[in-house]
């Protein structure tokens, strides 16, 4: 029986594809982020951009692809969802800059637990205590607490910063607090995701570019730009480029990884990505992998793959109408990702997507 059929190939396909965008966007940000740290926002701001260009060329061969006529009262309307999606993406953005590309999983790692706390708060329905989903949050919040853990094991070179620990855990609310405000903020956009998409990355490029100035950023870029040759000038440019590419396209792939797999090839996926990620930043970075660390990763996975494995017994929610692609994250933009996951359903974009219980 060949492994392979013509039924299956597309999904093979926008699962590998979807993978290879988001490892792809994980390490490149660090690249970018260990060789320019001082330039965390003005990379944001390339990258947010560059989301709003690709989608004007979009239209021009597309009409799926709409574009919103700008105005202050939505404006107004979708100003919550706008500004809690540019403080994800800073500390998603903040917090990759400070930690190994292999702990970034980790010190992400509470993103489920906290999308499940901000949507019970929301509904105003807590979960029973003997509720699988709660069971599954308790997992993935034992797997953070063990990675960040101190070890003796540890180089002191290795070990994270409270700082960047706490970025992480910032970002992980963001990314909760953002799920719950999406379907909140659709109607303002004509149910159309592609539309909050372009309000999304515009507004947070209109927020993010003044502290750009302000922290003087956009002349250490000039200095940098006009220094071309350097392997520095060279890698941020080109990996602002490879970023803010595919994470745009990484917001289809997601898109087309949710309508055309199912959650359990969505759950094996995201946790061959964990793994994945895990092994090249051992390799291409040199992380240091401690058994405290692939420990972690191994429970945050397994209670993310629980958890999905929950979800997909008891049924996804109905899907508020769409036009086209979701609005992309950071990231993961998570930002997974994502940016950062520039996530923008930002890294881990499963847990936003599927994080709305």
């Amino acid at each position: 029986m060949a492994i392979f059929t013509r039924a299956n190939l597309p999904v093979a396909g926008v699962v590998a594809f979807y993978m290879f965008s988001a490892l792809l966007m994980i390490f490149v940000n660090k690249a970018v982020l260990t060789s320019s740290p001082q330039l965390p926002l003005a990379f944001l701001l390339i990258q947010l951009l560059i989301a709003v260009i690709l989608l004007h060329i979009s239209a021009l061969f597309s009409s799926k692809i709409e574009i919103p006529n700008l105005n202050i009262q939505s404006a107004k309307s979708l100003f919550p969802v706008v500004f809690i999606n540019i403080v994800g993406l800073v500390f998603n953005t903040l917090c990759l800059r400070g930690v190994e590309a292999s702990f970034f999983q980790i010190a992400r790692g509470m993103v489920l637990p906290l999308t499940i706390l901000i949507s019970a708060i929301h509904t105003r329905i807590l979960p029973n205590p003997r509720n699988k989903i709660l069971l599954s949050a308790t997992i993935v919040t034992s797997g953070f607490l063990l990675g960040v853990t101190p070890s003796s094991a540890l180089p002191l070179s290795a070990t994270p910063s409270m700082l960047s620990l706490f970025y992480g855990f910032l970002s992980s609310l963001a990314i909760a607090i953002h799920a719950v405000l999406i379907k909140s903020s659709l109607p303002f956009c004509n149910n159309s995701t592609i539309q909050l998409a372009y309000w999304t990355n515009l507004g947070s490029a209109a927020m993010i570019a003044p502290f750009v100035i302000l922290h003087g950023e956009h002349t250490l870029l000039l200095e940098l730009i006009m220094d071309g040759g350097s392997v520095q000038s060279k890698t941020f440019l080109w990996g602002s480029i490879v970023t803010g590419v595919f994470g745009f396209l990484l917001c289809i792939a997601g898109l087309l990884s949710i309508k055309i797999t199912s959650p359990i090839t969505h759950m094996f996926s995201s946790a061959a990505r964990s793994v994945l990620q895990t092994l090249l930043g051992v390799w291409l970075f040199k992380d240091v992998l401690t058994v405290n660390r692939a420990a972690s990763i191994a429970v945050i996975v397994l209670g993310t793959v629980y958890y999905t494995w929950i979800k997909s017994q008891t049924g996804a929610p109905p899907k508020a109408p769409t036009s086209s692609v979701s609005p992309p994250s950071s990231k993961e933009v998570d930002l997974e990702a994502g940016n950062g996951e520039t996530e923008k359903l930002r890294d881990d974009d499963q847990l936003e997507k599927e994080g709305r219980a």
